[in-house]
């Protein structure tokens, strides 16, 4: 399948999500890879995991990159060569990349009851506002995750705790947005997420206050 949904948030900012229903053998045929890239996805022992990293050089070329155009630093955060920011995700049978003039994070994540066996890891303001016997508990929380993991992909500072160091303000499913903070070395740090939801996954990607 080709692009599944384009989203602007704004005019500096593109997300684009893509569903992976392509076999290896399709994804790989139209791109070309780095040596390194060849390589890396052909060590890759899960197939889910070798056609995520192919689904992304695709949606690169939607933006009009090549593989060549993107790099990782020594903490593993994206880079694209001509300056622009970039942030990365997949999970299952999606992918998704958000590319803008400003810092940014994005996260894709399946929605599953077993994310609620982990939560006292990952939340600890957020657990005063969340109802565990609520119907849509299990949504929440994975808007919560993706919007932490979202913030930990744009910050990319080594020792950054989702519990100590992140807090989601209380919102609603239809909000579709919140504001989130990063409190870090007597630092704070404010990002306006949005989030939506499609096919049992959870979208969120965070950008700086404007």
């Amino acid at each position: 399948m080709p692009l599944y949904k384009t989203l602007n948030p704004n005019s500096q900012t593109t997300v684009k999500i893509w569903k992976i229903e392509e076999s290896f053998d399709v994804l790989i045929q139209p791109i070309t890879l780095r040596p390194e890239s060849l390589s890396r996805v052909l060590s890759m022992k899960s197939e889910l995991h070798q056609r995520g990293f192919l689904s992304v050089r695709h949606l690169l070329a939607e933006f009009g990159y090549t593989d060549n155009d993107l790099f990782y630093d020594e903490n593993g955060k994206p880079h694209l060569k001509d300056g622009k920011h970039i942030s990365i995700t997949h999970s299952f049978t999606f992918s998704g990349v958000v590319v803008s003039d400003n810092m940014v994070g994005i996260d894709i994540e399946k929605q599953r009851d077993k994310i609620g066996v982990i939560a006292h890891k990952f939340m600890d303001y957020e657990s005063q506002y969340l109802q565990k016997d609520a119907d849509d508990y299990i949504r929440k929380l994975t808007v919560i995750w993706c919007v932490k993991e979202s913030l930990y992909k744009l910050f990319a500072t080594p020792g950054l705790s989702f519990l100590k160091h992140t807090l989601v303000i209380p919102f609603e499913l239809v909000d579709s947005e919140t504001r989130a903070w990063i409190d870090y070395d007597n630092n704070k740090y404010g990002y306006q997420t949005t989030f939506l939801e499609f096919e049992g996954f959870t979208c969120a990607f965070a950008l700086p206050f404007s």
